[in-house]
């Protein structure tokens, strides 16, 4: 698994071994290339990657530019992981600022917000239950995660039947890389009428 673009492109990756299951290059190549027509460039960008994995989505936002990555993961192989892939990339020499939360998706999500965020990242393991996805999506919007012009993409298994986005988003596209089922919103304008 290699960075594709960047100060950092072409660095390879460390997997996890077990029970993550990476983000393929494919959905990956996918996911920039709708996120590049998003925002142009990831310069001054802020990026939660939930469910991190290996890091190497919020690996590669910060070798593009990305000013702060969040990744969040609890489980301690994917942890160990990401901290030999923050080193492989702190190498080439990135101006933006990467931290690891070690804590469940669902308790960074109930703590006050870190940040707020251009760019979150969603990618649960895919047995993961959607009622509980949408809750996770709920609390994003309510505790003041999403910047004005937030866009989130979440990933799914294709197979896994259809993702319903809840109230404060609003759907933009889908996009399938064989096994993975790619979905975008942006965070829905809230007004005093609906929020």
């Amino acid at each position: 698994m290699r960075i594709i673009a960047g100060v950092a492109k072409g660095r390879t990756l460390s997997t996890v071994s077990g029970a993550t299951r990476p983000t393929s290059d494919r959905a990956r190549e996918g996911l920039f290339s709708s996120l590049t027509s998003e925002f142009g460039d990831f310069l001054g960008l802020h990026v939660l990657d939930l469910f991190a994995g290996s890091g190497a989505v919020g690996f590669e936002a910060l070798s593009r530019g990305a000013t702060l990555v969040h990744g969040v993961e609890k489980e301690s192989d994917a942890i160990k992981t990401i901290t030999t892939n923050s080193e492989i990339v702190a190498k080439a020499g990135p101006t933006g600022k990467f931290h690891l939360y070690s804590i469940s998706v669902q308790r960074f999500v109930t703590d006050p917000a870190h940040d707020q965020y251009h760019l979150i990242y969603i990618d649960p393991p895919y047995d993961f239950p959607s009622s509980e996805l949408e809750e996770i999506l709920r609390l994003l919007a309510q505790g003041n995660f999403l910047k004005s012009d937030a866009f989130i993409a979440v990933e799914r298994r294709a197979k896994g039947g259809k993702f319903t986005w809840p109230e404060s988003y609003e759907p933009v596209r889908e996009r399938n890389y064989g096994q993975a089922t790619i979905y975008y919103a942006n965070a829905a304008s809230i007004t005093p009428e609906n929020g």
